[in-house]
């Protein structure tokens, strides 16, 4: 048993439901997030309010599932991230699990 934890941009979130879907992982849950990323101070002058630093509407998803679909999961994570060349790639981490209740 393993823990799964993938994180997108919003944009993203339909993609990451096919991915699970096609590589078996059938329950999961998902919660909305805001990402950020370390931005060039001018970035922050430019806004109108420029001491507040806004995230990106994200999404993360995990799930506890068997090792077999973590592995079918992060190829086909590893191919769309080829295929899209986003700036923003999906990004997925896998724990694994000693004990379970």
């Amino acid at each position: 048993m393993k823990m799964i934890i993938v994180t997108t941009v919003e944009e993203y979130k339909g993609q990451v439901f096919k991915l699970f879907k096609k590589a078996g992982v059938e329950s999961f849950s998902e919660s909305d997030i805001d990402g950020y990323k370390s931005a060039a101070p001018l970035m922050y002058t430019s806004s109108w309010f420029p001491s507040e630093k806004g995230g990106a509407a994200s999404n993360m998803f995990f799930s506890f599932t068997e090792e077999e679909k973590v592995t079918e999961l992060f190829k086909l994570l590893k191919e769309f991230n080829e295929e899209s060349k986003t700036t923003n790639p999906i990004r997925a981490i896998e724990i694994p699990i000693e004990r379970i209740v």
